[in-house]
């Protein structure tokens, strides 16, 4: 997730760009540049970190222009540098080019243009669209735009200017977010609305594949050959709300996000024949038979993740995994070797623990593979293989899609791995890797069918002084990082216990009213889950059960029963996390908790 910012008009374009990247740090913020066209010449300026160091250089050397982009970045290819920043130019430096998004195609694409004599000098995907549209460009600026889009595949929104066409401002979208902004004698772009509302109320949302053209009093927007009128709305939100897609709070954001998140993380790896294709990982099949065993490496709810990585590293890999704590790791006698593959799991790549876990392990001789969500990060930096997540920036403390994410790249390492290994038949990866595909669309149904549900059980537990999640097989983890998010945000004491432990004495915890949650979604195990459900209803327990369609029985047992689609048992905790991720999110609204910045934490811990 990036920002852009574009400005055609008559004023110092420079200053809004500048101002609208500020409004955009949250999208990404470890690098910022702009292009703009002064006096018939494209002139630049793009650097590496917080947009203050790109502000500073314009401060020393200024650049002014009355047609300009923008750009603020969170990496999804290469690391932060000031080569990788954007905009990116074309050889003759005639082209600029800004980016949101994935190229999915980036590398076959690549590869033809190097083949063409074209030079690269970044590690991105988006250094890509400006040499495609050098190369289709015959002097119509709309016409090689439209040309080499044609060519792309995945999620992008694009802002394009060129000093051989000072009066023209070209503006794409395709499965990313992207406004232009109507002002008087001025016109704006804007990946979303704060960076343009000091400025104008008035906004389009482009659709996808519009490609619009703007000059300094007017624009044109075609959908294929087609010219295209958009609706102009009028946007009544202050900036905060904006900032938050005119959500709440950055946490339901980011809940709402997550069908994106994990579809970004996802497709991106499977190609057209439905296979998984990983860049990053260099394991080959003879290194991944010589280890002989996995240590998943984490803190809190990454952690979580691992529990079920170690589950689906077992399941298709067939290799002994330990999942460990990263702040007790240090501290175990732990059997590392040359033979040992350690997974690293950090949503920011800086936490202490786990980077402290990560030079314990590689020091001993061990393989780091590391999954992370933020490029250059210390973690990545220091392993010899890498899994980036792209959820893009996550603001709230609380994590929801750096979970989700993380757990779909377990399930696309373990499948990956299974194969190489030679341990899955054809026939069902490729079944399994189909379920995958629709996973997306399953999560974005199971948030909107929830949210009420969520409402109604938080206003149930509100007042309740502890909450138990329970839960067996896949179910517990999900549990773990559901009573989590409770005590996260909400305040309210919430433990996890595996159902068949119950008895061995946490059932002594239950009295008349106790909240209970129980997910059972493992049909493997649901008659046991039904079991443990019994056994707590029966001591007097409220009782609310989550389980798959297929389970309707389980509503003459519980209080209150919701249904999720129907998937595979592996893939049912991407499905049943989304609800208990609600239920902490609306039972600390009700109780007037500062949603996104609980007390006592901080999104990401740097020190031990």
């Amino acid at each position: 997730m990036c920002g852009i910012v574009g400005y055609i008009g008559q004023k110092d374009g420079t200053e809004i760009i500048l101002e609208g990247l500020e409004k955009l740090e949250y999208r990404g913020y470890d690098s910022a540049g702009l292009a703009v066209i002064d006096k018939n010449r494209l002139r630049y300026s793009k650097h590496e970190g917080k947009l203050s160091n790109l502000k500073e250089s314009i401060r020393e050397e200024p650049i002014s222009g009355t047609l300009g982009i923008g750009h603020t970045r969170w990496a999804t290819h290469g690391v932060p540098s000031n080569e990788n920043s954007h905009p990116h130019m074309n050889g003759e430096e005639n082209i600029a080019v800004v980016h949101n998004g994935i190229i999915e195609n980036y590398l076959i694409l690549k590869k033809e243009l190097i083949d063409r004599g074209y030079t690269f000098k970044s590690d991105t995907d988006t250094e890509i669209v400006v040499h495609l549209i050098d190369f289709y460009y015959e002097g119509d600026l709309l016409g090689a735009v439209t040309k080499a889009v044609d060519r792309l595949k995945g999620a992008y929104s694009l802002g394009i200017i060129s000093r051989l066409h000072p009066d023209e401002l070209i503006a794409v979208r395709y499965e990313s977010p992207l406004i232009l902004g109507i002002g008087h004698g001025e016109l704006f772009v804007a990946s979303d609305i704060p960076a343009i509302l000091n400025r104008t109320r008035k906004v389009v949302y482009l659709e996808n594949n519009d490609v619009a053209k703007l000059s300094r009093d007017s624009y044109l927007i075609y959908n294929g050959n087609r010219l295209v009128e958009r609706e102009i709305k009028e946007i009544e939100w202050d900036i905060e709300a904006a900032s938050k897609d005119g959500y709440d709070h950055f946490m339901l954001k980011e809940i709402h996000q997550q069908p994106q998140a994990i579809k970004d993380t996802l497709l991106r790896r499977i190609d057209n024949n439905g296979s998984i294709f990983l860049e990053n990982i260099n394991i080959t099949a003879e290194e991944l038979k010589k280890i002989n065993r996995v240590y998943i490496v984490a803190c809190g709810t990454a952690y979580h993740a691992g529990l079920l990585g170690k589950y689906m590293l077992e399941q298709f890999v067939r290799v002994v995994v330990i999942a460990d704590i990263a702040s007790e790791f240090r501290y175990n006698d732990n059997f590392i070797d040359e033979g040992t593959l350690v997974i690293i799991v950090s949503q920011s790549g800086e936490t202490a623990d786990t980077l402290a876990a990560l030079r314990e392990a590689k020091s001993k001789g061990a393989r780091i593979l590391s999954i992370t969500n933020v490029v250059g990060s210390s973690v990545a930096r220091e392993s010899q293989d890498i899994f980036y997540t792209w959820a893009g920036p996550e603001i709230a403390v609380a994590s929801t899609k750096a979970y989700t994410t993380q757990l779909v790249a377990f399930y696309i390492l373990s499948l990956y791995f299974g194969r190489l290994k030679g341990n899955l038949e054809e026939n069902l990866y490729h079944e399994i890797v189909n379920e995958l595909k629709e996973l997306p669309d399953k999560v974005k149904k199971t948030i909107y069918s929830v949210d009420l549900i969520a409402m109604e059980i938080a206003e149930k537990i509100k007042d309740k002084s502890s909450l138990f999640y329970i839960g067996r097989g896949l179910d517990y983890y999900t549990s773990l990082e559901a009573a989590l998010k409770l005590k996260e945000i909400s305040y309210i004491h919430a433990e996890a216990f595996g159902g068949g432990e119950l008895k061995h004495g946490s059932i002594a915890l239950i009295e008349e009213d106790t909240p209970v949650i129980a997910i059972a979604t493992q049909q493997n195990l649901y008659d046991k889950t039904v079991s443990n459900i019994k056994s707590v209803k029966s001591r007097g327990a409220y009782v609310i059960g989550i389980t798959r369609e297929r389970n309707t029985d389980l509503g003459t047992i519980c209080d209150k029963v919701v249904y999720l689609d129907e998937s595979f048992n592996i893939f049912m905790p991407l499905l049943s996390v989304i609800l208990p991720q609600l239920i902490a999110y609306y039972t600390a609204l009700i109780k007037g908790n500062d949603v996104d910045k609980p007390r006592n934490l901080a999104k990401s811990v740097t020190v031990e």
